[in-house]
């Protein structure tokens, strides 16, 4: 077994640091930069190719909304095209600066609201998906099992790589709680072991309500802004190991 462990990275700007994402690199085998627009500028995504290629992780995109202030959380009005221009010009100033490192880009993974904008408009899904197939047509896209994403980048000839989030909760029908909601975060230590043990043991995970939900996928997120997170990260990758599985960067799981 084969599994891939992903967090969203490089997320301060500046001197700020949202986690230490040195040690988080110790621990993950892909690394979601943030390109600039919710979090990250030029100094930080270049420290976080830098510290990926010294360990081996795999790089990819992790493009957002312009909202530092709202960390990219907040929905904003913008049109299909202002959405497919913005995250090309992330997903461009990642790669240019991966290529200069010696590094290249693997996967692309939406941020938040980007994210949830893209997923519920089948039309906005489909330009993306082409759009990212135009720059580099062997990029895997991060998405939620059965997901308009997943489906849309299927259509495209793009690669995906389905994702399980370990520090969020999910409903009956596999959809995320949203933030803000209570046990929206799940935070503590035993029970993100017990949600990957039963995701890695049984294909499943329990819902918010206590069902039992299937849960298709072959990369773990942990978020870096999750309160205790790289502690978190180490016990999902304990927990792969004692499953008698290994960590994967995504590269290599879908080659």
């Amino acid at each position: 077994m084969q599994v891939d462990l992903n967090s969203d990275m490089g997320e301060g700007f500046g001197p700020y640091r949202l986690c230490d994402d040195a040690a988080m690199m110790d621990v993950v085998t892909s690394a979601n930069i943030a390109c600039g627009f919710h979090a990250g500028d030029p100094d930080t995504m270049v420290r976080m190719v830098r510290l990926a290629r010294e360990r081996g992780v795999d790089v990819g995109a992790h493009p957002g909304l312009p909202d530092r202030q709202g960390f990219g959380r907040r929905e904003l009005p913008f049109g299909p095209d202002e959405l497919r221009q913005q995250m090309l010009y992330q997903l461009g100033a990642l790669t240019a600066i991966a290529k200069a490192e010696g590094v290249t880009v693997s996967h692309v993974s939406f941020h938040a609201a980007m994210g949830n904008m893209v997923n519920r408009d089948p039309a906005l899904a489909a330009a993306m998906m082409q759009a990212i197939r135009m720059v580099d047509g062997d990029l895997i896209v991060f998405a939620t099992a059965g997901s308009v994403i997943e489906g849309a980048a299927i259509e495209a000839g793009l690669k995906t790589l389905t994702l399980f989030l370990a520090d969020r909760a999910y409903d009956a029908k596999g959809a995320l709680v949203p933030r803000g909601q209570p046990g929206a975060l799940v935070k503590d230590e035993a029970s993100v072991r017990a949600r990957v043990r039963q995701f890695l043991l049984h294909g499943t995970v329990m819902a918010i309500d206590g069902t039992v939900i299937p849960m298709r996928a072959r990369s773990i997120l942990v978020h870096s802004d999750t309160p205790g997170s790289l502690e978190l990260a180490r016990t999902v990758r304990s927990e792969i190991e004692a499953a008698g599985g290994t960590v994967t960067p995504v590269s290599k799981l879908l080659r």
